[in-house]
């Protein structure tokens, strides 16, 4: 249902063989250059035989074949810190230099969740900014910090390698870190806060801060945002560089590598909202900041400590431009016929060796003809032609690519908006909650580690319970395919917005039932905080299943000299979540408010008076039509190993036709 299966099974009963035997036979040979080609496309009667002929010209990548059932999703060879092949690779990579680059992602992602949990409370609290409007801020700053990943992804891809990407970042991050710190230990940078109770909170009458206070807080905020820019793209593509393409466990160790990534992005979370916020209530807020600067300032140690074991990239030049020469190259002989006769044909460079840095050859692929016409070469190109005007079948497949996999991480932004409600919208609810257990008051910005502690339980299980269930079911050898585990992630957000609603509706009933109608930062001690558990741990499973999932889909399918580029798609999405969250919001309050009624919108303050079980609600409604359009895009995506086989298959009917 999800795409892949069907690869999966045939490959099992009958490519296996085939494959083989195509490897065995294969010694030595290239891909064949323009000048090889025994008969040009003008000598075909058909446009469509035209293009298979042309098509298996270029089906044979480099002499590279990787893990069975892989395809062409290598790479080139690892080199080091210093760009020279390693000689001897058991003494670089593997899990112990990934172990170095999990420590950067956790402190990252302890500040990350951190900052966006607490912020929206130092905002309100001693900024006397109106809850709404925090919220936002911060949504904007989780938003600029995923979107922003494209930036480092290109970077990464096109100039500095990821090393140094995450190196320079890392470092702008901290500074970052240490400039929120100042803002929150020195008076200077905050409104006064004398005769500041919670009454004047309520009534908003707090000394508001200066706008040159909030000019500096904005600063050092979105500083750590555009750190995350060049972290978040290139950290879990550094972590599966580390592994060798070429071992027969590469699959495996590449599955792994992912679920222990994000059970890193786990602990850092709850490290966040546990340890953060015990400091941040015990020692105040600039100790809770000061905190995370020494957490990312440590693991930026231990990152520059693994240098010598970590395996490199080299970078393949800038992706944007080649994607902008295939798109002109493609404009201009837009008119230009398969048939012509004056066509030489699909132009790739001779040998076994990609015109693109850091990236085998791609085989041919009939998907998007449009831009096929980019590597349409003809005699009046000449012998050197421009890359503006003829591009190599390796570079427009690159192109065909990116295009293929946007609606994948697409789907995925409604479940970041969901995830970005549930940090802003839950905590509120808490608020008007009994968070005991027993004698033990759980701070309101706490309840955010419960979805953490729901993923660290699901990845602790996912091997041993999972994935030999699922395998039963679904015959896969992973328990589920990628786009597979994805799908059931988006499903399962589905639950957990829906019970959002109905406990909402029930928690606001309660509230107007008892008396508790214009306290909504006053607890109900006879409602238990703990409902919200339901709804936290659901959107925790969706998370393992679809974020995973989707991470270890990109780093696969993606390019070779495109993996950052490809990893960033993953927090694009993330990004476009947050903005989206905003937007709705606005939209929300816009509609559902009238002034002249006296009508609160379903967004109010006043959480009691509100209506955020039909907001909820209107999510789930969201939720399933993205749902739909997601099973009508993994249906009709083709995995890269897929697509291979099939010109395997195309090149043995040519010749068999020709034979």
């Amino acid at each position: 249902m999800f795409g892949g299966s069907k690869l999966e099974k045939s490959i099992d009963r009958r490519v296996l063989k085939f494959i083989f035997r195509e490897i065995r036979d294969m010694g030595s040979r290239e891909i064949k250059s323009p000048e090889d080609l025994l008969e040009t496309p003008a000598s075909l009667e058909e446009d469509g035989r035209s293009r298979k002929k042309l098509g298996m010209f270029f089906i044979e990548s480099d002499n590279r074949r990787t893990a069975f059932g892989r395809g062409y999703t290598g790479g080139t060879t690892p080199v080091d810190i210093h760009g020279k092949p390693i000689a001897d690779l058991s003494k670089t990579g593997g899990w112990i230099a990934a172990l170095f680059i999990f420590g950067n992602e956790m402190a990252e992602r302890m500040a990350y969740f951190g900052l966006s949990v607490n912020m929206v409370a130092f905002m309100f609290y001693v900024m006397h900014r109106p809850f709404s409007s925090s919220s936002n801020a911060v949504n904007n700053f989780l938003g600029i910090s995923q979107v922003s990943s494209v930036f480092g992804g290109f970077l990464a891809d096109a100039y500095l390698g990821r090393y140094w990407t995450i190196a320079i970042f890392t470092t702008i991050y901290l500074a970052g870190l240490i400039g929120i710190t100042l803002s929150a230990s020195m008076k200077i940078f905050v409104p006064n806060q004398d005769q500041c109770d919670q009454l004047s909170l309520l009534l908003g009458s707090c000394e508001p801060a200066k706008p040159w206070q909030m000019l500096y807080l904005y600063v050092v905020l979105y500083l750590t945002a555009f750190g995350a820019a060049g972290i978040r793209p290139c950290v879990s593509s550094f972590g599966a560089d580390q592994f060798d393409e070429r071992s027969k466990d590469y699959k495996i160790l590449l599955d792994r590598f992912f679920n222990f990534f994000y059970l890193c992005v786990t602990i850092g979370a709850i490290v966040a909202f546990t340890l953060v916020v015990y400091i941040q209530i015990e020692r105040g807020w600039g100790a809770a900041f000061g905190s995370l600067a020494i957490a990312m300032g440590v693991s930026n140690m231990l990152f520059f400590a693994g240098t010598p074991l970590y395996r490199h990239r080299l970078p393949g030049g800038s992706p944007l431009t080649r994607v902008a020469q295939v798109l002109v190259a493609a404009f201009k002989k837009q008119h230009v016929p398969f048939t012509r006769s004056e066509l030489v044909g699909l132009y790739e460079l001779p040998g076994r060796h990609s015109a693109i840095k850091g990236s085998g050859k791609i085989p041919h692929t009939d998907d998007f003809r449009c831009l096929d016409k980019a590597a349409l070469q003809l005699k009046e190109d000449g012998g050197n032609p421009s890359p503006w005007r003829l591009c190599t079948v390796t570079q427009v497949e690159e192109v065909k690519i990116l295009i293929k996999l946007i609606p994948i991480p697409a789907c995925t932004i409604m479940l970041n908006v969901i995830l970005t409600e549930f940090i802003t919208l839950s905590i509120q609810q808490a608020y008007t909650l009994n968070t005991h257990i027993g004698k033990l008051k759980l701070p309101v910005t706490c309840m955010p580690v419960f979805p953490g502690l729901s993923i660290f339980l699901i990845l602790c299980l996912y091997y041993s319970v999972f994935v030999p269930v699922s395998r039963r079911i679904t015959g896969h050898p992973h328990g589920a395919s990628q786009l597979q585990r994805v799908g059931i992630g988006l499903f399962i957000s589905i639950l957990s917005v829906a019970w959002g609603g109905v406990f909402e509706r029930f928690r606001r009933g309660y509230a107007i039932k008892h008396g508790y109608e214009f306290s909504f930062l006053t607890p109900m001690p006879d409602l238990s905080a703990y409902w919200l558990l339901i709804q936290y741990c659901l959107i925790g499973i969706a998370e393992v299943f679809s974020i995973v999932g989707l991470l270890e889909f990109l780093y696969e399918e993606a390019p070779d000299a495109m993996k950052s580029i490809g990893s960033a798609y993953a927090a694009t999405a993330g990004g476009l979540g947050c903005f989206a969250a905003s937007i709705i919001n606005s939209i929300v309050k816009s509609v559902t408010r009238n002034p002249e009624n006296k009508q609160q919108s379903w967004l109010s303050q006043n959480i009691n008076n509100a209506k955020f079980d039909y907001f909820y609600w209107l999510l789930t409604v969201l939720s399933i039509i993205n749902f739909c359009f997601f099973l009508y895009s993994a249906h009709r995506y083709k995995y890269r190993t897929e697509q291979t086989f099939e010109a395997w298959e195309t090149k043995q009917n040519i010749l068999a036709e020709d034979s």
